[in-house]
């Protein structure tokens, strides 16, 4: 884990932005941001981990994920508790939970609450960090693995996004500016990307009201939308290409500038709304 007690020679951490400042620097507490800000600086001391639970228990877990995860995936774990810095952006570091020896994959051991807990939740709370631990040691994918309080054990692969790696780095380059410089940062509010989780579950949707309330409605409909399209599709053949507008029959068609044809009713009865 990234976040742990701050034991003799941890200060050193105040000289390189790790994973779990990846999260407070692309987070939306601005209270939290400053303080990591003033922590960089030397202004204050670290907050104490020591008598954070949920801290505590995801360090004295971290071998059991360790050893849970390669006896579940036949993969092994290496490289756990290397500190590693970016070839180029010095200041930027990365504590290991470990490597996947098989396949290079950035290795991140966590735990969580079972309360309310879901794969789509974990894997936002935790992006950030992942983002920047991959482009760190220049791993194209991560592992993440859970083992939530309610015994539960769960493997979450995420990829290396570029875009959001990108952004990341701007946020965490003007960061490292303001604490160099002196002047307080201010939150950069960019949105976390969704992780693309495998498909696995089949879900019955019988119970569901509402469900039902639109399943009617599809079947319905799905006759007449598809005459509908195909009309539209029809229409558009018959337009010549030098033609702006065409109408008749109580249909109006328009081209945009872009080419777009798009139809309008022109009955009152039916209404005057567009149809692209």
């Amino acid at each position: 884990m990234d976040s742990r007690t701050f034991a003799k020679g941890d200060h050193a951490r105040r000289s390189f932005i790790g994973g779990s400042d990846a999260r407070i620097i692309m987070g939306d507490d601005d209270l939290a941001l400053l303080r990591l800000w003033k922590e960089k600086r030397g202004e204050i001391e670290p907050h104490d981990l020591s008598k954070n639970l949920l801290v505590q228990l995801g360090t004295v877990t971290e071998q059991l994920n360790k050893h849970w995860f390669e006896i579940n995936t036949g993969q092994v774990i290496i490289d756990a508790q290397q500190r590693i810095f970016h070839p180029v952006h010095r200041w930027m570091g990365a504590t290991l939970d470990g490597r996947v020896s098989q396949t290079g994959a950035l290795f991140e051991a966590k735990f969580m609450l079972p309360w309310n807990f879901s794969e789509e939740a974990a894997a936002d709370k935790h992006m950030a960090q992942l983002q920047h631990n991959m482009w760190v040691i220049a791993s194209r994918s991560a592992v993440l693995s859970i083992i939530t309080g309610g015994g539960k054990w769960v493997e979450i692969k995420v990829q290396a996004d570029p875009l959001y790696q990108h952004l990341l780095l701007t946020a965490e380059k003007k960061f490292w500016r303001c604490v160099q410089s002196g002047e307080p940062p201010v939150l950069f509010n960019i949105e976390t990307p969704r992780p693309r989780l495998a498909a696995v579950k089949v879900v019955d949707m019988s119970g569901s009201n509402h469900w039902a309330e639109l399943a009617a409605t599809y079947l319905r409909t799905r006759e007449a939308h598809g005459e509908h399209e195909f009309a539209k599709a029809e229409l558009k053949k018959l337009i010549p290409e030098d033609a702006k507008e065409a109408s008749g029959h109580w249909i109006k068609a328009k081209r945009s500038k872009s080419g777009a044809i798009s139809f309008e009713a022109q009955s009152t009865e039916l209404g005057h709304a567009p149809v692209q």
